[in-house]
Order: C-alpha cells, then sequence, then structure tokens
C-alpha cells in the first residue's frame, strides 16, 4: 500500500501535474479534507468515477473525531493505492492532514508515503515577493486572540522573512496591527492568487491598509502576507501600488 500526498491547484487547473492527475486517476481511496470540495475538482479535472474507475471518497479533517480518523485509517488496508488532497494546494502545510500521515505511519510502518508536489500558496507568495528567502519562517493563520499580541511584538524583531496566511474578515484588522508592528518594513500581500484577478502589491503595511480600505471590492478570498526581514529596504522595490 502507498499513500500519496497529492498536491491540488489553489485556483488555476492548468496548475495540477500530469504525474498528480494520474495518481489521481490510479487511486481506489480518496481521503479528502472536503469531499465535495475534491469531487468538483476531479470532475473539473475530467476524472470521473465510474464501473472501470472505481473510488472511495473519505473525509479527514480539522473536526474529524479519533472514531472517524480510525474508520478512515482502517480503510485503508482494503486499497493499494491511497491519495490524501486538501480543499486546495499542498496537504499538511497549515491543515490538518499532518495528524492523519502521523497515524497512518505508525499504523501502517511497512507502507510507503510519498509525496506528489504542486501548488503551496507559501512557495508561491515568496517567490514573487523579492525578499530574501534562503531563511524563511511560516506562522500560518495568526491566533484571533490569545497570544496576538505577542505574535506582533515577535514579529518586529525578526530579521528573516515571514510568511503567514490571512482571511478576508481580518486582514484591515491584521494590516493596522502590522502598521504598529513592523512600521516601514516592506510586505507583499498575494490575493486570489493564479486566478483571474489576482494582484501582488509591495509596499508598507500603512500604504496597503490605505488601498484595502479604499478597494473594498478587494477584500475577499485568502490573503498570503510576506513580510520582508528588519532592516530591509532596497529602494528598487517602490510602495506604488496600482489597483
Amino acid at each position: 500500500m502507498t499513500l500519496y500526498i497529492v498536491a491540488t491547484p489553489i485556483g488555476n487547473l492548468a496548475d495540477c501535474s500530469p504525474r498528480a492527475i494520474q495518481i489521481l486517476n490510479e487511486a481506489t481511496l480518496i481521503i479528502a479534507e472536503d469531499t465535495r470540495t475534491t469531487g468538483q475538482l476531479f470532475k473539473l479535472l475530467g476524472i470521473e468515477k465510474n464501473e472501470e474507475n472505481k473510488k472511495v471518497f473519505m473525509s479527514s479533517h480539522a473536526q474529524s473525531s479519533s472514531h472517524s480518523m480510525d474508520k478512515t485509517l482502517q480503510a485503508c488496508v482494503e486499497h493499494e493505492v491511497v491519495v490524501l488532497v486538501t480543499d486546495a494546494g499542498t496537504p499538511a502545510i497549515s491543515d490538518p492532514g499532518s495528524f492523519f500521515i502521523s497515524h497512518f505511519r505508525t499504523m501502517y510502518p511497512e507502507s510507503k508515503v510519498i509525496p506528489v508536489p504542486g501548488v503551496s500558496a507559501v512557495i508561491a507568495a515568496l517567490s514573487v515577493s523579492g525578499f530574501p528567502a534562503s531563511h524563511f519562517e511560516f506562522l500560518g493563520f495568526i491566533p484571533h486572540k490569545k497570544g496576538r499580541q505577542t505574535l506582533f511584538q515577535y514579529l518586529s524583531e525578526k530579521d528573516h522573512t515571514i510568511v503567514l496566511y490571512e482571511s478576508p474578515h481580518r486582514i484591515l484588522k491584521t494590516l493596522e496591527a502590522l502598521v504598529e508592528a513592523i512600521g516601514d518594513r516592506l510586505i507583499m500581500v498575494g490575493r486570489e492568487m493564479t486566478k483571474t484577478f489576482e494582484e501582488y502589491p509591495v509596499a508598507t503595511a500603512k500604504e496597503l491598509l490605505q488601498y484595502y480600505t479604499d478597494h473594498g471590492d478587494k477584500v475577499r478570498g485568502e490573503f498570503v502576507i510576506v513580510i520582508s526581514p528588519k532592516n530591509y529596504h532596497p529602494s528598487a522595490l517602490s510602495g506604488t501600488i496600482e489597483g
């Protein structure tokens, strides 16, 4: 038995690699964060479940009970090719997939766990930021309340690039906090990544706060924020924003 950890598109379907599509076709057990979302993706990719291509879909997500996870893990033994996917991007990156993988390795120590690399919002955003990437830190979604102030204090002191996620409901509040925490350090905000209206403005937190305050129609979808290292202010990265 082999468990494949398959990256799926975060927007543009063309980003799904031929290898990923091949593995998704071969798999008979698909473990998904949301089976409805993954089922729709399969249809868009032309991967249809039929008599010749039988597939079982099971879920594993942050709210899964221990009983549910055990049931999914036990089902794996009936399949030679098992796939784990998340709703979009690479499983286990700021995603509950890591818990399933850990339990799978414990239950089936002789089985293979193989990555099928592809899109990762973290790496995609970092790659277009222009900030140093030989040493960076990924923090996922930042806390809503407890530990939030401590985290922003932590961000103010770091001399390496930092990447984090934020939702449209809190992006303005987070930019306000960043104005206080990091001052004039440059940041990049990735929005609607790989989709039709994707954008990656680079400016100070104050300038980006004003930008998204003035363009409320752009405050939608998930955001990736890339923060430049402390004392990194290259003149080539102007704070000009076009929208």
